[in-house]
């Protein structure tokens, strides 16, 4: 505003004002927490999830190390089994576990 950067504060009053604004279209916002850091860390899993490589993800995030992101970002389920794809023979089939009915039940009821 009037030409200064904006202040730490200023970034997180706009956001939740963002946020606030979202929730209308779409309710479940208004039980999450979000913050800039989590604005940060969803963009860096997007990146690595778009195949970006971590290096490149750690000096987009401002990080002296790529070990610092390693830290920050990791690999969700649907990029293990595209890796474990890479790998696999392909004579065998893909199975992927399926819990059972009581186990689900239990699960969400936690």
């Amino acid at each position: 505003r009037h030409g200064r950067p904006l202040t730490r504060s200023g970034v997180e009053y706009r956001l939740r004002l963002a946020v606030k604004r979202a929730s209308e279209r779409f309710p479940t916002l208004r039980k999450r927490r979000i913050s800039p850091h989590t604005m940060r860390h969803t963009t860096a899993m997007h990146l690595l999830q778009s195949g970006v490589d971590i290096t490149v993800i750690a000096l987009w995030l401002g990080h002296e190390s790529p070990v610092t992101t390693h830290m920050y970002v990791e690999a969700d389920l649907t990029m293990k089994e595209q890796a474990l794809k890479r790998i696999q023979d392909p004579s065998l089939e893909s199975v992927r576990y399926q819990a059972k009915d009581t186990v689900l039940a239990f699960l969400e009821s936690l």
